[in-house]
C-alpha cells in the first residue's frame, strides 16, 4: 500500500489535484481498497479556497501528513505565492528526498524547479509557462511537446488534465497498463497510453 499525499494552497487549479485524487482514489476503490492511501495535505489547518472559489478542508497539515510514497504537487495561480514561501520549499525538498515518486501538474513544477528537484532533467509545465520553467532551473530541458515527462523519481505534467495522464501513467508503472485500463474506463477517460504524447 502505497502512501500518495497531494498538497493543497489557496488558488490551486482544481483539476490540477482533483484529476490524480480521483485517479488514485478510483484505482484504490476497483482493487478493494488496496493499492493506494490518497491524503490531501494544507499549509495550515482549516479551508482553502482553490481557483474559482471552491472551498475545500485538506485532512492533514504540513506536520501531520503520513510519509508519502508519492507527492503530488499541483499548480495554479496559487503556486506562484509559494515561490517565495522558504518553508514549504523545505517540505518539499525533505518529503522528496524520501518518496518514491514526486509528481507535479501544470505550475506546480515550478515549485519543483525552485526547490532544486529539476535540475538536468526534462521537464513541462502549462504552456504558458515554459520560458518561466526554463528561469527558474536553466539546466532543464523544457519539454514542449509532451504532456508528461518521467525521470524515475520525479515527472512533471503540463497543464491541468495532464494530470489524470500522469497518474494513470503512474498506475500503469506501478500496477500494470490493465489496472491503469480498468481506472480510465471507470472514469470514462480516453486513456491512449501513448507515454505523454501532446494532443
Amino acid at each position: 500500500m502505497r502512501t500518495v499525499a497531494i498538497l493543497l494552497f489557496d488558488d490551486v487549479e482544481v483539476l490540477d489535484f482533483a484529476g490524480p485524487f480521483e485517479v488514485f482514489s478510483v484505482t484504490r476503490e476497483l482493487a478493494g481498497e488496496k493499492l493506494f492511501n490518497v491524503h490531501t495535505v494544507g499549509l495550515t489547518p482549516g479551508t482553502i479556497r482553490a481557483r474559482n472559489g471552491l472551498k475545500i478542508v485538506p485532512e492533514h497539515t504540513l506536520e501531520s501528513v503520513p510519509a508519502p510514497d508519492l507527492l503530488i504537487i499541483p499548480g495554479g495561480q496559487g503556486a506562484r505565492a509559494l515561490l517565495s514561501q522558504a518553508g514549504v520549499l523545505d517540505w518539499i525538498r525533505r518529503k522528496s528526498a524520501k518518496a518514491e515518486i514526486v509528481a507535479s501538474v501544470c505550475t506546480g513544477s515550478l515549485l519543483l524547479a525552485k526547490s532544486g528537484l529539476l535540475a538536468g532533467l526534462p521537464a513541462t509545465t502549462h504552456f504558458q509557462c515554459f520560458d518561466l520553467l526554463r528561469e527558474l532551473e536553466p539546466t532543464a530541458t523544457v519539454r514542449e511537446d509532451v504532456r508528461f515527462t518521467d525521470n524515475g523519481q520525479v515527472l512533471t505534467a503540463a497543464g491541468i488534465s495532464a494530470g489524470i495522464d500522469l497518474s494513470l501513467h503512474l498506475v500503469a508503472r506501478l500496477h500494470g497498463v490493465e489496472t491503469a485500463q480498468r481506472t480510465a474506463a471507470y472514469m470514462e477517460y480516453h486513456w491512449t497510453n501513448d507515454g505523454g504524447a501532446r494532443r
